[in-house]
């Protein structure tokens, strides 16, 4: 069983530690979930574990053979090569005799009666047979059509930042490494897709580590949680529901430990603040771990969660009215007759297909773009903070607590009293040694959540989400959907979390696209579920008929139809005997490029012929015998 050991790992950023003399064990067959707040380490800790950037200590002990493939949140993959090629790119050797044979049948079919070329085929089939190749490229295409990829003939250069992402994952997937990491993951997949995954991976041969803000999809795959936390690393056994057990567990825990640490610090305080004659020189020893003890108090570092209650400005009745909204780009329909009445309160989760307008319908009502139709029309009271997916310039040499306070010094939360920046920074999970970090030294996730509390701190009574658990740790989801479940205004949000949509949307709007969109009042996985058991329905009932047509509508075989049953099989044999003949013909005509090209011609035509009367034995077969 193959090991990989991480030992006394540590690595820092400026004067910040990102982890500190940490040290696991992953095994074949584990399922780990890395989580941690945005700039906590852990893509720092993938680069190292991977060896794209080296920790600055610290070892790494692996088999000389243990293979480690890598999804980056932005995958580097070469702009000028097709989709294909892209995938086909790793150094296994299966995967370059699949690229040498791929190129060779088209080039043999284009020139069959060419003999170099023909010669080419012919070796590059015969590699495919001696390397197994055909059962690896079932599996790849297998893995495509489940991630629903872009035409494989499409330059990387074309694709959008989506489409590139599914493309590292199937790169990534078919490459099939001993330890496999996912930075991301279920960004920009589809809900079938995701669903897909979490099975694939939960019977993956190797070990995974993954780094995503999906919590459903942490639940079903995971066996192990590793939690970075100012630099040290905790482990959690089991899924995300265990984690949350544990975590609160050990919180407690060391709550209870600072607790008797700070009595005891008051105890040694009021012993040092007597004067010097009454203590003596046999003290020392108690000075100098009164020093230590005074050094501790407020070292202990807890990602507690926290409530965040900010006031707002009033929300009249009328909030957001949207009245036979269409928009149009060329020939692409975004919405067609739309409709809809937003009221305070009300919490709306927009998803759907990647492409089909969800941003595009927060734009409209935040007046960045026109309808083609319709109208929208927002209340004389509303003032919408949207959340969009590019963050704004901030300026790097602003520290994080004066571009905070240039929006407002202090807010007033709903209770009518004052809350500071600095203690919003600490609810938005910044410890006040980060208020005076230069915005270069953030993170990207940091950033944006910088500029999430930004937009809160203007005490908007209308919020536009577009997709924030894309680039928003769990522990800053959880301070924003606790925000958000005491927000009195309304919110709408652009999501394809599972677990995000449900803590904060009851009313769903699923984007079909072609301005198509459907209205489901309840959960997301609610409305996941209803559907995943139509489509069950739908395939079953198409089931059914399919036997209902061969048993009850073809109860006894036609006078034509016995005649073909009596003869079927020995034309099945006689194809399979031709089949089985034609590569020892091949083998005798290696110079006869000429022949080559006629046998392999028809080989390809008796095996479709083989297929039909197989298919066709399969219908009669059941009438024959029913």
């Amino acid at each position: 069983m193959k090991q990989f050991r991480v030992e006394n790992l540590k690595s820092t950023y400026g004067e910040k530690v990102l982890f500190n003399d940490i040290s696991f064990l992953i095994t074949e067959g584990d399922r780990i979930g890395l989580i941690g707040v945005n700039g906590s380490g852990k893509t720092s800790l993938l680069n190292a574990i991977s060896q794209i950037n080296p920790a600055d200590s610290g070892k790494i002990v692996k088999q000389n053979d243990y293979s480690i493939g890598y999804l980056k949140q932005n995958p580097d993959l070469d702009d000028n090569a097709l989709v294909m090629d892209a995938i086909l790119s790793g150094e296994q050797p299966v995967f370059q005799t699949i690229r040498k044979y791929q190129y060779a049948l088209e080039q043999f079919g284009k020139n069959p009666t060419d003999v170099q070329v023909a010669q080419k085929f012919e070796d590059a089939q015969n590699a495919m047979d001696r390397d197994e190749a055909w059962t690896t490229e079932a599996q790849i295409k297998a893995i495509l059509t489940q991630l629903h990829m872009p035409k494989l003939q499409r330059k990387i250069s074309e694709l959008s930042g989506g489409q590139r992402k599914r493309v590292g994952l199937a790169q990534v997937l078919i490459e099939a490494p001993d330890l496999l990491i996912l930075d991301e993951p279920t960004n920009h997949l589809d809900f079938d897709s995701i669903t897909w995954l979490e099975k694939y991976l939960a019977n993956y041969h190797g070990a995974v580590m993954a780094v995503t803000h999906d919590r459903y999809f942490l639940d079903a795959v995971t066996t192990r949680i590793f939690e970075l936390s100012f630099g040290d690393l905790y482990e959690y056994k089991g899924n995300y529901q265990d984690y949350m057990i544990g975590k609160s567990q050990r919180v407690e825990q060391s709550k209870i430990a600072e607790h008797k640490q700070q009595q005891l610090y008051k105890q040694e305080l009021a012993w040092m603040r007597k004067s010097a004659r009454a203590r003596t020189t046999k003290q020392t020893a108690r000075e100098n771990a009164f020093s230590e003890l005074e050094s501790q108090m407020g070292s202990l570092k807890l990602d507690d969660d926290v409530t965040v209650s900010l006031g707002q400005q009033r929300l009249g009745k009328k909030v957001i009215v949207i009245e036979h909204a269409g928009i149009k780009f060329d020939n692409n329909t975004i919405l067609n007759d739309f409709n809809l009445r937003v009221a305070a309160g009300d919490r709306i989760g927009i998803t759907g297909e990647n492409g089909a307008g969800k941003s595009t319908f927060l734009n409209a009502i935040a007046g960045r773009i026109p309808l083609t139709t319709g109208i929208i029309e927002l209340g004389e009271t509303v003032k919408i903070a949207y959340y969009t997916q590019e963050t704004e310039d901030i300026p790097d040499d602003k520290r994080v607590i004066s571009y905070l306070s240039d929006v407002a010094e202090s807010v007033t939360d709903k209770n009518g009293n004052q809350v500071s920046v600095s203690e919003l920074l600490e609810q938005f999970l910044f410890p006040p040694f980060m208020h005076g970090t230069l915005i270069r030294q953030l993170s990207g996730g940091e950033k944006r959540r910088l500029y999430l509390l930004k937009l809160l701190l203007q005490q908007p009574n209308v919020l536009l989400l577009d997709e924030p658990t894309n680039d928003l740790d769990i522990g800053t989801l959880t301070v924003l959907e606790d925000f958000l479940s005491g927000f009195a205004g309304a919110v709408i949000t652009v999501s394809h979390d599972r677990y995000f949509l449900d803590k904060v949307a009851n009313q769903i709007y699923m984007f079909q696209g072609n301005g198509v969109v459907d209205r489901y009042d309840g959960l997301f996985s609610q409305y996941l579920a209803l559907h995943a058991d139509d489509k069950q329905n739908v395939i079953e009932k198409v089931n059914v008929e399919k036997k209902k047509t061969l048993t009850v509508q073809k109860k006894k075989l036609t006078y034509n139809e016995k005649k073909e049953w009596a003869t079927i099989e020995d034309e099945i044999s006689q194809l399979e005997d031709r089949i089985a003949a034609i590569p020892n013909e091949m083998a005798e005509n290696g110079t006869d490029y000429v022949k080559l090209g006629l046998l392999q011609k028809e080989l390809d035509e008796l095996e479709s012929q083989l297929d039909e009367k197989m298919n066709r034995w399969e219908y009669l077969s059941e009438i024959a015998e029913g």
